[in-house]
């Protein structure tokens, strides 16, 4: 029952990502929730814990954009693991698109996410959203 209930967890996910409401996305992550953003950008990485890809990833990522929404196109669900072929559609604060697809690759633990795999168009994040700025977190 567990890749049925995680399929269902997901598709609710992308029903507000859909519409650039991050909630529910947020309020899955567990406390030890990792994401990884593979690559050799600024912007690639492994953040750990759900408070530092709040503060340290998503923050600053999100005040990139004027508008951020992404659209499940494909889940394949197999127990705890899920791979989402999903598609951004953004504008940059400084009028720059950025329409980047993306497979995530996601592992659940007791309904909640404990890790997202990130892989996406590397070039365009460099193109569009330029060098990481770390934000101080307060």
């Amino acid at each position: 029952m567990a890749g049925a209930d995680n399929r269902a967890a997901l598709e609710a996910i992308f029903e507000g990502l859909a519409v650039g409401d991050g909630r529910a996305f947020v309020e899955a992550m567990a406390d030890d929730f990792t994401w990884i953003m593979i690559g050799s950008t600024d912007w690639s990485g492994v953040y750990r814990g759900k408070a530092a890809v709040r503060g340290e990833l998503l923050r600053p990522l999100m005040a990139r954009f004027k508008s951020y929404r992404n659209t499940a196109q494909r889940f394949i669900v197999e127990g705890d693991w899920a791979a989402v072929q999903c598609t951004g559609d953004a504008e940059t604060t400084d009028g720059k698109r950025y329409d980047n697809t993306y497979c995530w690759v996601v592992k659940f633990h007791d309904g909640q996410l404990v890790e997202l795999t990130e892989y996406m168009d590397t070039r365009l994040v460099i193109e569009a959203l330029g060098p990481f700025e770390r934000m101080a977190t307060a």
